[in-house]
């Protein structure tokens, strides 16, 4: 199953059906240009206000800056920025697909050996250091604090994934919110687990059109509003889907 699939479910999961029915799975074009700042924190850290102007940010230039230069303080702040691998296509047990980067190993951390994954064994050496962050770039807006249920399935997704891969326990997930240089963390506790099996269930039990989803508020951000039908109200930072 893709792991877009999950995200979109996560969302609501009559959104997945229209998008199935309707062959419609591609990102919108301008999703690719607000990835692309994930890839250019340092260059846009000094970054003038007129040459961020014309970059697709969703703040004012001078608090980009700012929240760039608290994400230079985290302490994986150069493998965020020049990350070892990018769009990592990850095959997991369940489902399948991207990690935007995969952020190379701390080697110098005492991380102890996981023990919670069923796929092909980790060499020794590899268990010798930390694993590695898998990351999801969303190009939407970050809640205040955390992440919304879309990405926080869509993390715990990929982290799986890249777990059965590696056959070692993969501990957290990064998501990117690049438009206004924030990163959240995403560590898989029994509650975000709960959520991701939650998902992959409805949407592995889906059959026909599902219910609308109760909290409306979700419709007036969604491309299938009209087709749908359900009455909307304005709130559309909710999507974020990426």
């Amino acid at each position: 199953m893709p792991i877009s699939h999950l995200a979109r479910a996560a969302y609501c999961p009559r959104q997945l059906y229209y998008a199935r029915r309707d062959d419609d799975h591609e990102p919108p074009p301008d999703v690719a240009a607000v990835r692309e700042l994930a890839f250019a924190y340092d260059r846009n850290r000094t970054a003038t206000d007129e040459t961020l102007r014309r970059l697709p940010i969703a703040v004012a230039p001078g608090t980009y800056r700012r929240n760039l230069a608290s994400l230079a303080e985290r302490e994986d702040y150069d493998r965020l920025a020049a990350p070892r691998t990018r769009d990592a296509v990850l095959t997991g047990r369940d489902c399948h697909g991207i990690a935007h980067k995969l952020l190379a190993p701390a080697v110098d951390s005492d991380v102890p050996n996981g023990s919670a994954c069923d796929g092909p064994a980790a060499s020794t050496a590899e268990r010798a250091e930390s694993p590695p962050t898998p990351t999801i770039v969303s190009p939407g807006d970050p809640p205040p604090q955390g992440v919304w249920d879309p990405q926080r399935v869509r993390a715990v997704a990929v982290a799986k994934a890249l777990a059965w891969e590696r056959g070692r326990e993969i501990p957290r997930a990064l998501v990117e919110y690049p438009a206004h240089g924030v990163v959240r963390t995403v560590r898989l506790t029994t509650r975000n687990k709960s959520a991701y099996r939650r998902t992959l269930w409805t949407v592995k039990s889906m059959s026909g059109v599902p219910a609308r989803v109760r909290d409306t508020a979700k419709c007036d951000a969604c491309d299938y509003r009209a087709t749908c039908g359900t009455k909307t109200r304005s709130l559309k930072t909710l999507l974020g889907l990426g």
